[in-house]
């Protein structure tokens, strides 16, 4: 079996649970999760993680992602993209400079309303279900922070903006461009999106699934997949002694005395990878310095 994360490159016409369907056929095994659904015309970066990295998921979802989109002016459709119904229509009759102002002024936190086209469950039912219903029901807004937009692009002929969005989890990049048509008040839609960024995980590095089928057949995937311990490079490394194994094979803590290598330095909050003797990597760590014990936070041992 094998274990880490693997940074694919989803493409157009895809959804994220078919790259995962498509992975288990090429890697033949079934233990394999997605790290944050990418709409079917969306593309771009999709960390997938095998075996004991599927543990991984939550934590990978988390983390703040970049997008470039190109935001339609003019134009507002049902489903916030161009593949939607035209809802309205209005001339744009805004400069530049107001069109750069409105969009630097949603840097920050700002309550975002939810699409009727998302898989948000309400009452056990997806949102997009209801959508297709015609039905449309009372959302929750959510804080999101948008950390940064940058401008990439602008055409006043075709009435685009082309821009990259720095964001935590869980923001909706077409209702955000949807929010800045209405600010506006000509109306706007997202035309494409393409996930450049998850965490650590870059556009530039991603395999498409005939690159990743490819290197399967050429025995030489491994170097292609960040093993578990690689997403915790940062933190302190605890090796544990030989007779007390039995402590961290079983997800129990340890008491600092008990560990090989250690950082006399390190606080209350720090968080450490620990291994066994045969460097075999267990888990996540956080050091109790009143108890001077290891507490588990996570464990990966397969």
């Amino acid at each position: 079996m094998i274990n880490g994360i693997i940074n694919v490159y989803k493409e157009k016409g895809f959804t994220s649970h078919d790259v995962v369907a498509k992975m288990r056929g090429i890697l033949k095994m079934k233990k394999i999760g997605h790290t944050g659904t990418l709409d079917p015309d969306a593309i771009g970066v999709l960390p997938v993680c095998m075996g004991s990295g599927t543990k991984l998921v939550d934590m990978i979802t988390d983390t703040d992602k970049t997008y470039e989109a190109v935001l339609k002016l003019g134009i507002t459709t049902d489903t916030q993209d161009i593949t939607g119904t035209v809802l309205r229509e209005a001339p744009v009759t805004v400069d530049f400079c107001r069109i750069e102002s409105v969009i630097k002024s949603y840097i920050g936190e700002y309550m975002q309303l939810p699409p009727m086209y998302s898989a948000i469950k309400v009452n056990g039912k997806k949102l997009y279900e209801l959508a297709r219903q015609g039905k449309e029901i009372e959302r929750e807004r959510r804080r999101v922070v948008i950390k940064d937009i940058r401008i990439l692009g602008y055409s006043e002929n075709e009435q685009e903006v082309t821009v990259s969005v720095d964001c935590s989890k869980g923001t909706y990049i077409r209702t955000l461009l949807h929010d800045i048509g209405e600010t506006l008040g000509c109306g706007g839609t997202m035309k494409s999106l393409i996930r450049t960024a998850v965490g650590q995980f870059k556009l530039e590095n991603a395999l498409k699934l005939s690159e990743i089928e490819a290197l399967v057949r050429e025995e030489s995937i491994d170097s292609y997949i960040i093993p578990v311990e690689g997403m915790f490079q940062d933190y302190n490394k605890v090796t544990v002694e030989r007779d007390y194994h039995k402590l961290i094979y079983n997800g129990n803590a340890f008491h600092k005395n008990q560990s090989i290598t250690s950082n006399d330095n390190i606080a209350t909050t720090d968080l450490a990878r620990v291994y066994d003797s045969d460097n075999n990597f267990i888990g996540i760590y956080r050091f109790d310095s009143e108890e001077e014990m290891y507490k588990p936070v996570k464990m990966f041992l397969s």
